[in-house]
């Protein structure tokens, strides 16, 4: 049995068990603050190919304020039934299957129009969203945290 790698959940699609899991630190190049929201997906014994699925969104700590959603197991289920259809086999070892979602086809594995959020200070609000909806924000960092600058 195959040991789960750290925060990653786990997930049944069509009698099939997967481990998926959106990476913790963004690989942030030099100016380049819009780096796309993505998670991985792969089997969840005898691990094979990784799914890499790349959302037409921002990571929900971006910088720059992009709008983003929260990925929920209705999405990743309907990402991996695309990527065994465009040709992905989570069994055979190799390199990693990239999967790039574009926002019509978001529409289509959600069965209806994404739900975006949009960073705010400490948190996010529905997009479109105003100060009526700061109540409702999702803390996604500390108040108490700073950014330095660092770390990028």
């Amino acid at each position: 049995m195959g040991r789960p790698r750290k925060g990653s959940r786990r997930i049944v699609v069509d009698g099939a068990v997967f481990r998926w899991r959106v990476p913790r630190r963004p690989r942030y190049r030099q100016g380049d603050d819009r780096m796309p929201l993505t998670f991985t997906v792969e089997r969840a014994e005898e691990p094979g190919s990784v799914l890499v699925v790349s959302l037409p969104c921002a990571r929900p700590d971006n910088q720059v304020g992009e709008r983003t959603i929260a990925v929920r197991p209705l999405l990743v289920a309907g990402c991996v039934r695309r990527a065994v259809e465009q040709g992905w086999d989570p069994g055979r070892r190799g390199s990693a299957f990239p999967l790039t979602v574009t926002e019509d086809e978001l529409a289509v594995l959600l069965g209806g129009p994404p739900q975006y959020l949009i960073p705010f200070l400490w948190g996010m609000i529905p997009e479109g969203g105003g100060i009526r909806d700061l109540p409702r924000c999702t803390q996604i960092r500390s108040r108490d945290q700073q950014d330095t600058g660092q770390g990028r």
